[in-house]
């Protein structure tokens, strides 16, 4: 077995679990910030104790992100090492800035958060609980940048046999990092929202603390719905870009094999790289495909026969994904503004909060499969047109990476296991009692 491969399996494996709880802390620490700030400037006791329920949740999410990601930058080093000595110079710093800086302070103020309740006033701990949301939102921009370089390299030249870094600020302002992050961390607060909206859904349609989960789940569907709106836009516009800067994904995002003008889309297909062709297509719609990637009706877009096999990123998995991601967010969008009609009957909505319980997972999967299409569809590049995936692994052994991959899915399966344990333990004991 390859060593790159079983590396490649265990950081896609490491990094997809440790994503089930970054977008959630995200999400969350926003939506909580503004509960708090509620309570403190109305001094009404049920922002409190949303708020205390809600951070909860988020502390426990939290700490497992925290545990699950640790390991992940280890790896840059047991088993990507010649990408560490090659990039090192650029992905390195900025790494650095997002553990020393971002990150000490997202975990500095949490800590203040936790007990500070009564030793601070009421605007103090809320003002308190934005630093942590801001913190940590800050932290996820800096990961961006850094995926953003690995997507789009700027900002270096190739010097003593590897890429240093020569203009840090072309590397923030990257244009694909940027997208990134409009598009990423509004779809972490969409989906904190969802994970709200279904445990509120799930006591409302108990009938239980019925006050606290109806603003609760009306203040998650306002951002939710301003939040999947631009998602969509966001993408959008990310499409666009990745049209210009990485012809072979977008041809593999729509198992798109001839070049051609006025390129159609393709609703549903089944990919069969070995033959360059769809085996099956259901559902053509001429020129969609060109406009969407260039907004231009007209445009030419590459087919994937004008790359060099060697240089195309698996099909079926990139082709699956984009469309699980775009059909999800549609369907997001759809319960959103439903959900705004019905936000003033929700206790006469049953079927509405039943569909939102269910719909929890919606947000994670939609995410998961956009992470797939947006590192999958990048190879066979682990830094696009500069570096490959084959040529950027450590000289180790493949049984030594089988090893530390089995400890990884055992460890990480137990730490899901004890995480979904205690969020549901807390759920189920509710908010906090009412006091005067």
């Amino acid at each position: 077995m390859d060593p790159v491969f079983l590396s490649r399996l265990q950081f896609a494996a490491a990094t997809m679990f440790h994503f089930l709880f970054v977008p959630l802390t995200l999400g969350l620490s926003v939506l909580i910030a503004y509960m708090e700030t509620k309570y403190a400037r109305t001094g009404e006791k049920v922002y409190l104790r949303m708020t205390k329920f809600w951070g909860k949740l988020f502390l426990i999410n939290f700490a497992l992100g925290v545990v699950t990601g640790i390991t992940l930058e280890f790896q840059f080093g047991t088993n990507w090492s010649r990408y560490s000595e090659y990039v090192g110079d650029i992905f390195g710093s900025l790494l650095a800035i997002e553990a020393s800086v971002a990150f000490f302070l997202e975990s500095t103020f949490i800590g203040i958060w936790i007990f500070g309740w009564k030793k601070l006033s009421a605007k103090a701990h809320a003002t308190v609980m934005w630093l942590v949301a801001i913190a940590g939102n800050f932290s996820a921009i800096w990961i961006l940048i850094a995926n953003g370089f690995m997507q789009n390299p700027v900002g270096y030249t190739i010097r003593n046999g590897r890429a240093e870094l020569t203009d840090f600020f072309a590397v923030i302002t990257n244009k694909h990092a940027i997208l990134e992050i409009v598009h990423v961390v509004p779809a972490s607060l969409l989906l904190g929202a969802f994970f709200i909206m279904g445990i509120s859904a799930w006591y409302l349609l108990k009938k239980q603390h019925v006050e606290i989960f109806q603003k609760s789940f009306r203040i998650a569907l306002m951002v939710g719905l301003v939040c999947a709106l631009w998602t969509g836009f966001s993408g959008d516009m990310h499409g666009i870009n990745v049209s210009k800067t990485q012809p072979a994904k977008l041809a593999a995002m729509e198992a798109h094999w001839e070049t051609q003008e006025r390129a159609p889309i393709i609703l549903f297909a089944l990919p069969a790289a070995h033959r360059e062709e769809n085996i099956i297509e259901i559902g053509s719609i001429p020129g969609m495909l060109s406009f969407l990637g260039f907004h231009d009706f007209n445009a030419e877009v590459t087919g994937l026969k004008d790359i060099p096999k060697d240089e195309r990123p698996p099909v079926f998995l990139t082709f699956v994904g984009f469309r699980t991601m775009v059909g999800l967010g549609t369907l997001m969008i759809g319960l959103m503004v439903y959900g705004w009609f019905r936000r003033n009957k929700l206790m006469e909505s049953p079927t509405f909060l039943k569909i939102m319980l269910w719909s929890i997972p919606v947000p994670w999967i939609a995410m998961e499969a956009g992470w797939l299409v947006s590192e999958i569809g990048r190879q066979p590049w682990i830094v696009y047109g500069l570096m490959k995936t084959a040529d950027a692994g450590s000289p180790i052994m493949a049984s030594q990476v089988a090893v530390s991959l089995i400890g990884f899915i055992l460890v990480y399966g137990l730490l899901g296991a004890v995480g979904v344990f205690l969020i549901a333990k807390s759920v189920k004991e509710g908010p906090e009692a009412e006091t005067n």
